[in-house]
């Protein structure tokens, strides 16, 4: 009976034209997105088409029955502010506006009120300010990307209890002061051990890189602290963290010797340490067998001749130490590294005969040696590809600029 009163309801409804709009999204997360649809320009089409964000879909937003799960609105062309209404989208999960150079303004700390967000992508945008303390409220976060923005401020301390956090990137922006590092009273990043990632390079990040940031019971991968203005000596816990494949110190003003247990990382690829001031003797790379990119230029090493580790590492394919102060003789077997493609060693102080052997790696592609002290070279016969010493010794006969190796680089061609 209740069913047919029903179906004769609906029958007068139809016929009387009146018409039920039933509304599928929550009426608070509605008005948070009509509110965002004011803040900003450029966004999709599809948002001016109805009030119904999951029941009439809105291009980039996501629902999980009624409520606004995710926010996939990259490289849109969004233009405006982030407002703190972001905040009342409290099932939100993911949010990624990364791309939009036209969103400015500040970040705000009701960002920290969507306790459910695991994923935050706000890369390429035009942000300035602090990153709010309240970001350190968001427990289930495992992805942070705030970088290539115009942030500024410290790092805050609060990050320190994103214990589920898997990468964390604040590169690029104008963050400055020291790494923050828990104490009694407040969380640091040393307390992020599932992170695998730590991109803070390219920042104004200053003072020493505190040794207690790293232990044996982190799992990070990628460790960029770049381009900062880091002092101090590289501390001898970083050779604790086994795990590493990536790590750049390059472009700091960091002292000191080079900690002997970094050869200790194994699971290294790629190691730059240029454009600092470390001292003592070369590094000792030996056992770093998986190594496929090394940087060490721009030092003040001791003067030594070339480590035993030039010609043991197999999956080595760059080679970089420019303005150091390596001197003696190439070893020849340095050519024949099977997956050797670039030799950069110009402004040191090799000397005698340059002899590439016969064995010269097929991937090898280029060597600079300008500005050393080579006299003589015997060229193996394999290698047809770019070779430059121009402000060498045998560059200075008679009819030796005519030679291509010693033309000056912006001349040199391929033989």
């Amino acid at each position: 009976m209740a069913t047919v009163r029903m179906l004769l309801f609906l029958a007068i409804v139809y016929s009387a034209g009146i018409h039920v709009i039933v509304s599928l999204t929550d009426l608070n997360d509605a008005a948070v997105l009509q509110s965002l649809k004011g803040a900003w320009q450029n966004t999709p089409p599809s948002w001016d088409k109805s009030n119904d964000p999951c029941g009439l879909r809105w291009e980039g937003v996501t629902c999980n029955g009624s409520r606004v799960s995710a926010l996939a609105l990259s490289s849109t062309g969004l233009k405006g502010e982030l407002t703190g209404d972001i905040g009342g989208l409290t099932e939100l999960r993911s949010m990624d506006l990364s791309f939009n150079p036209g969103l400015t303004g500040s970040l705000s700390p009701r960002l920290g009120d969507l306790k459910k967000l695991n994923v935050m992508v706000l890369a390429g945008c035009s942000f300035s300010g602090n990153i709010p303390d309240e970001l350190g409220n968001l427990a289930e976060l495992t992805f942070l990307a705030l970088n290539s923005n115009n942030l500024t401020g410290v790092i805050p301390h609060p990050l320190g209890k994103l214990s589920n956090l898997y990468w964390l990137d604040l590169a690029k922006n104008q963050l400055s002061g020291p790494i923050p590092i828990s104490t009694s009273t407040s969380p640091g990043l040393d307390l992020l051990l599932k992170a695998k990632h730590f991109h803070l390079n390219e920042n104004q990040l200053s003072g020493s890189i505190p040794p207690r940031l790293f232990s044996s019971e982190m799992t990070l991968i990628d460790l960029f602290l770049d381009g900062n203005r880091f002092t101090g000596s590289i501390p001898i816990t970083l050779g604790f963290v086994h795990t590493l494949k990536v790590l750049r110190l390059d472009g700091n003003f960091l002292t000191g010797i080079v900690p002997s247990n970094l050869k200790n990382l194994t699971n290294v690829y790629e190691l730059n340490l240029a454009r600092n001031s470390l001292t003592g003797p070369l590094p000792d790379l030996s056992g770093m067998n998986l190594l496929n990119y090394v940087d060490l230029s721009n030092n003040s090493f001791d003067a030594s001749e070339a480590p035993l580790w030039f010609t043991t590492i197999p999956t080595l394919t760059t080679l970089v130490i420019e303005f150091g102060s390596l001197q003696g003789t190439l070893p020849e077997k340095l050519f024949g590294l099977p997956e050797l493609q670039q030799v950069k060693l110009k402004n040191n102080s090799f000397n005698d005969t340059l002899n590439m052997g016969d064995n010269i790696s097929k991937q090898l592609q280029l060597v600079d040696l300008q500005y050393n002290q080579i006299s003589r070279v015997t060229l193996g016969y394999e290698y047809k590809n770019e070779l430059i010493l121009f402000g060498n010794p045998v560059c200075n006969g008679s009819g030796a600029p005519n030679l291509t190796f010693c033309q000056p680089p912006h001349q040199a061609t391929k033989s």
